[in-house]
């Protein structure tokens, strides 16, 4: 099996506040056996994942890992009108990075609260800032005087602003007030779940998803890259 299997099969049982003796019952095995599952001490045979699968209502394609769509949906890549030349078509990241902004605006949304929004989108422009501002400032010659601050100075103000940014964020979530930016209310955080997402965006849900994976994958082999280094030294 995989590691990704223990944890979504122990998280799709939490998810919906069953124990693991009704579970085990469920699908025909004991709850030892299920508890050794779940922790990843032992695997279990294919049979086994399907009916699982079956059981919660998901792909075996999600339990492995392989999607982050419960149903197993892939990102399909977006069908550019014709006439639109290749450098001005959306690549499948910008796509993906399209639905999941639009997918944490909407949940912003709900939640009322136009601090927190205020906050998620100073990190986003200063983000979007940092990037066009290194693509343009690539070729030397390129006019600075489209910017106001200058470049020896403006890597250091970025990232102190995204810092600032996140760490409002975080204390706005935990309810707590920052001068005049107002914390979330009690009882309105999101409720959230993969297939409370697919449910709530079926359209862009999938994107969010494919993000995650990416972004996790890119994380592990940055670190595996980085030990190798280091046990070369």
């Amino acid at each position: 099996m995989n590691s990704h299997f223990p944890r979504i099969i122990t998280l799709l049982r939490k998810e919906r506040g069953l124990s693991q003796k009704s579970v085990a019952e469920s699908l025909g095995v004991s709850q030892a056996l299920l508890s050794h599952y779940e922790k990843g001490i032992r695997e279990c045979g294919l049979d086994f994942v399907v009916k699982i699968a079956d059981f919660y209502g998901v792909s075996c394609d999600y339990l492995l890992g392989r999607t982050m769509h419960p149903t197993g949906e892939t990102v399909p890549t977006p069908v550019q009108p014709a006439g639109i030349s290749r450098a001005a078509q959306e690549s499948p990241e910008q796509h993906i990075l399209n639905d999941t902004i639009t997918t944490i605006y909407s949940l912003l949304g709900n939640c009322g609260n136009d601090s927190m929004t205020n906050e998620v989108s100073d990190y986003l422009f200063v983000s979007v800032y940092r990037i066009f501002r290194m693509l343009y400032s690539s070729n030397p010659k390129n006019p600075q005087g489209l910017f106001a601050i200058r470049e020896d100075i403006i890597a250091g103000r970025l990232m102190a602003c995204s810092a600032l940014a996140l760490s409002n964020l975080h204390c706005l979530l935990q309810g707590k007030n920052l001068g005049t930016l107002k914390g979330l209310a009690k009882g309105t955080a999101p409720s959230l779940s993969p297939e409370k997402l697919a449910q709530a965006y079926p359209n862009l849900s999938s994107s969010l998803f494919k993000l995650i994976q990416l972004t996790e994958k890119s994380i592990m082999e940055s670190i595996s890259g980085a030990g190798a280094a280091k046990s070369l030294k």
